[in-house]
């Protein structure tokens, strides 16, 4: 199976650092406005999804959700979560107070890929 997320070393090891100080994790990406436009990392429960929203995978046991309108535009995408120094448009993600942000970068499956993608599952 295809996996729709991964992430880079660099984020690897920022969640190991989150997770140390903060527990289970989750992240949620939105498409914009309110909730800005890169990943948010939260503690597990910290970020009440919406219906329709997408689970697309899970980094490092942290379950990676999209917001169901994102995912509609970006779904024959592959999501990489990488990391930036320096401060994002989030402030409420939980790597800010360490002057880091979360970034994704996309890629279109294949042809291929995309008959052996992993499943997703939403909010009911």
């Amino acid at each position: 199976m295809i996996k729709r997320v991964e992430a880079t070393e660099k984020a690897i090891e920022l969640i190991s650092i989150l997770k140390e100080k903060h527990g289970d994790l989750m992240f949620y990406q939105a498409g914009g406005c309110c909730e800005g436009t890169q990943p948010q990392c939260f503690e597990k429960g910290g970020f009440y999804q919406r219906m329709g929203d997408v689970c697309i995978g899970k980094i490092e046991d942290s379950e990676f959700w999209v917001d169901k309108d994102l995912f509609e535009y970006w779904k024959h995408a592959h999501f990489t979560l990488d990391v930036l120094d320096g401060f994002g448009a989030g402030g409420f993600s939980l790597e800010t107070p360490l002057k880091k942000t979360f970034k994704i970068v996309y890629r279109i499956f294949t042809e291929e890929e995309e008959k052996n993608l992993e499943p997703v599952y939403h909010i009911q």
